[in-house]
């Protein structure tokens, strides 16, 4: 499921010491987890790993590719790295309980999913590392259930009581992961459940948060990243867990992720599994174009990207997109479907109304119902069917904004209405009762200022009245290098136009 978090190695990839045969399976034990992963160097052209490997029991045995592993063959030994660990996972159900972990083996051929279970599981998971080179003898070979992997391989292999794993000093040469991109743009014709490789910059990512998994009411971590590639294009990809909790994306890393699930949520989006790999910055050619296209390119610098996961029915909450004037807004009559369009544009605020922009609501956590004043001391709130000694204010200001061309009417509420007047809520409500002067002076001030606005459009009918009605979903100061990067690509296109 998701939420589960890999454990990564560190971006050097030191030799391993030389095996020593002992009666355990394993000779190096290594850390359960490791820090994030950075993919080393593919170095090809390096002499091969041994032809044979002695076994555990002293006999000698053949090293064999990955590609030619079948269900047919009893004795074989393959020379592979690890590029993919999963964390321990447990399961209970009528025919009993258990446990298991997975890892992904690559060498020169191809790649292959193995899985370990209880003893196997309790055995080999403290000893494997991610992205070591390991001997694997002995496994059964059944046919792969593709629906779970995206490892190129008919077979997975599942380990036995048969099975040893002998590190592997001299196999630098060995690939890393092994992806096969599919662009951005693609995925908008990519079925529903698809499983993907893809690599993009972190254009943006969102803060962590917290969501509870009903199936087994435990609470995991969760970030939203939104990656853009050379088509232009951007996705929202979810990561989980630890890694949710530990990614940065300060400095726009390049991202790889192997193993994506493809949703439909709000057009289409990119959920990291447990069986996923993500490489932050990998050594290949693929991030090194990327990169140089973003930072160094005419295009890459200019190019206004549009997210495939922000299309009608749903924002990616977090990252401004679809951007537009007013009028472009007005005239391509966005809201006017049977659900709501998000759009985002620069405006200027220069009006705000004051009246009725703020009421006493419910103090319980989860509501925010307006509350009667019952004239003895006591808030009711009809919702919770309680009386309570105190209330908080909400906030419902209405703001004109305008930019060159248009001016639009946009409801903002507590977040928003709280950014663009530069004071919370309670303070404001405790202004505008001792210090009306004061109070008029917060609005006064906060006109005329400029921000980056993501809105909500949605026809709504009141008495038999249909209008368009906008919400601020998000309000941010405005990023004046995007903000012109938008600008001069307009200015081309109009030029090319004329």
């Amino acid at each position: 499921g998701q939420g589960q978090q890999r454990p990564s190695a560190p971006a050097a990839n030191p030799a391993p010491s030389k095996p020593q045969q002992q009666n355990s399976n394993l000779a190096v034990a290594g850390p359960a987890a490791a820090p994030k992963y950075h993919a080393p160097s593919n170095q090809f052209g390096k002499a091969s790993a041994p032809s044979s490997v002695k076994t555990p029991g002293g006999s000698q045995a053949k090293v064999v590719p990955i590609a030619s592993l079948n269900p047919y063959q009893s004795k074989w030994t393959i020379c592979a790295r690890v590029t993919q660990k999963g964390q321990i996972r447990t399961w209970s159900n009528s025919r009993g309980e258990g446990k298991l972990f997975s890892i992904e083996l690559v060498d020169e051929s191809g790649e292959i999913r193995a899985t370990a279970f209880n003893d196997q599981a309790d055995k080999f998971f403290p000893l494997i590392e991610l992205n070591k080179v390991y001997y694997f003898t002995k496994g059964i070979l059944k046919t792969a259930n593709k629906q779970y992997t995206a490892v190129k391989n008919d077979y997975e292999m599942t380990f036995t009581n048969e099975t040893s794993v002998v590190p592997c000093d001299d196999a630098q040469h060995l690939p890393s992961v092994q992806f096969e991109f599919v662009s951005i743009s693609d995925l908008e014709n990519t079925p529903k459940d698809s499983i993907v490789d893809v690599i993009g910059i972190c254009k943006s990512y969102e803060d962590v948060t917290k969501i509870t998994v009903k199936a087994n009411n435990r609470e995991v971590s969760k970030r939203n990243v939104h990656l853009m590639d050379t088509s232009g294009k951007l996705v929202t990809a979810t990561l989980w867990g630890s890694e949710a909790e530990q990614f940065d994306g300060s400095r726009q890393p390049v991202i790889a992720i192997k193993g994506a699930r493809v949703s439909d949520f709000g057009g289409r989006s990119l959920s990291v599994l447990s069986s996923s790999t993500v490489v932050i910055n990998p050594d290949s050619p693929e991030a090194f174009k990327l990169r140089g296209w973003y930072e160094f390119d005419s295009e890459g610098q200019l190019l206004e990207c549009t997210s495939i996961s922000d299309v009608r029915g749903g924002p990616a909450s977090g990252v401004n997109t679809n951007w537009k004037t007013l009028f472009e807004a007005k005239s391509e009559n966005l809201g006017q479907g049977d659900k709501a369009d998000y759009f985002s544009c620069v405006g200027t605020v220069v009006h705000l109304r004051k009246e009725n922009c703020m009421y006493q609501a419910c103090p319980s956590q989860d509501c925010n119902k307006k509350v009667i004043d019952q004239q003895n001391g006591l808030y009711r709130c009809e919702k919770c069917d309680r009386e309570f000694p105190n209330f908080k204010y909400r906030m419902m200001l209405l703001v004109t904004i305008a930019d060159c061309l248009e001016y639009q009417w946009v409801t903002c509420f507590q977040e928003s209405a709280e950014f663009i007047l530069g004071q919370n809520a309670a303070f404001l409500g405790e202004l505008k009762e001792k210090n009306e002067q004061a109070f008029e002076e917060v609005f006064q001030n906060a006109n005329f200022n400029t921000y980056e606005f993501r809105i909500r459009v949605k026809l709504e009918t009141y008495n038999d009245e249909s209008r368009i009605k906008a919400t601020a979903v998000d309000v941010k100061p405005v990023n004046y290098r995007e903000y012109s990067k938008r600008l001069i690509a307009s200015i081309r296109r109009n030029a090319q136009l004329g």
